[in-house]
């Protein structure tokens, strides 16, 4: 049996943009694979826990992707959060995060006045990667957080640390805005018209996990976190790019099965770019969504997967044992989509 999982984040736009920037749009192959679910409902999900789920990486007290990067990156094992560089800007009432760009130097010096202030409190910090930072701590707290790729371009409050140990990883959130404004970096940086580093966004902690299960011949992505995952799991990786193709994963063999994160509209979306969001699901539907509805049709596959959405309840999507079985119907996908910000995981199989 022939398998592609299928990761596609932010497949829906939020209702008050959705008429207008969904007009027109020409998606045939999408509405035919779409008009053929039938959803239950499921536990609340992320990307982050898709991959984890994926690769068969347990959930520690947090979603682990902290061990699994910084394995990437070339660190040690140990107990690791991310504590990633950040932009927060007051935006009426909200603390609105962002991401800004940043050298190896510059990241390298922010850390060591980090380790300097926080000296002899069981912590930390290093930038193995300008954009990817880590604090390597003594015992993996007890708390929840959120991922960074689910609060970039929006609302931090509500969104920090939750559990036993939050309290005090929440002061170090306060402590490390206040060094890091006050550091003189940042005014070269905004000197120069750069963003500020203001506040570090600490997310993802964990313990080296054991080997990954290897359950994909191959994975391709446009996310650097599948490319990790892939690395992890000893398994081959294809760099998504403008003339990827569906047919770049598919080998002759039949028993091969690959995934595929396709991280585009989600890019778009933390952007604030509809129109590059509209231009990413158009190259979607012809670069995947036709090649798979045209093996679906003329190779029997089957398909399962899930969609899921902050707020509602999230929905598990199923197909019958032939894509090409059941009622369906184009009401049948209008029903399915509602136009809400939704998140959405497929799985494709050759049964």
């Amino acid at each position: 049996m022939k398998n592609l999982h299928l990761i596609l984040p932010d497949l829906f736009l939020p209702a008050q943009f959705a008429a207008d920037m969904s007009a027109d749009l020409a998606l045939p192959a999408l509405q035919k694979l779409l008009a053929r679910a039938t959803s239950i409902p499921i536990p609340p999900h992320s990307v982050e826990l898709a991959l984890c789920a994926a690769f068969g990486v347990a959930v520690q007290n947090d979603i682990p992707i902290a061990p699994v990067s910084a394995a990437f990156d070339g660190l040690g094992a140990g107990c690791w959060l991310r504590a990633d560089p950040v932009h927060l800007r007051l935006q009426r009432d909200q603390m609105v995060l962002s991401q800004a760009a940043i050298t190896g130097e510059e990241a390298r010096q922010f850390c060591a006045s980090l380790n300097e202030y926080f000296a002899g409190q069981g912590m930390t910090f290093c930038a193995p990667h300008p954009q990817r930072w880590y604090v390597r701590v003594d015992v993996l707290p007890d708390m929840q957080t959120t991922p960074l790729s689910e609060v970039l371009g929006g609302n931090v409050r509500g969104a920090l640390p939750r559990g036993a140990d939050a309290p005090h990883w929440n002061r170090v959130f306060n402590e490390s805005q206040m060094l890091l404004h006050a550091h003189p970096l940042n005014e070269i940086r905004e000197a120069r018209g750069e963003l500020p580093i203001n506040s570090l966004w600490l997310w993802g902690g964990g313990m080296k996990t054991d080997d990954l299960g290897k359950n994909y011949s191959q994975a391709g992505s446009d996310e650097a976190m599948a490319e990790m995952f892939a690395a992890a799991a000893g398994i081959p990786y294809a760099q998504l790019s403008g003339s990827f193709t569906l047919a770049h994963l598919q080998k002759k063999d039949r028993e091969s099965s690959q995934l595929l994160l396709v991280n585009a509209l989600r890019s778009a979306i933390q952007a604030g770019d509809l129109h590059a969001w509209r231009a990413a699901l158009q190259t979607f539907e012809t670069d995947y969504a036709q090649p798979l509805w045209a093996r679906c049709v003329t190779e029997g596959w089957g398909i399962c997967g899930s969609m899921f959405w902050p707020g509602r309840t999230p929905q598990a999507w199923y197909w019958g044992t032939s894509i090409l079985g059941g009622s369906g119907g184009a009401a049948g996908v209008w029903r399915c989509t509602r136009w809400c910000r939704i998140r959405a995981v497929y799985g494709v199989g050759r049964r």
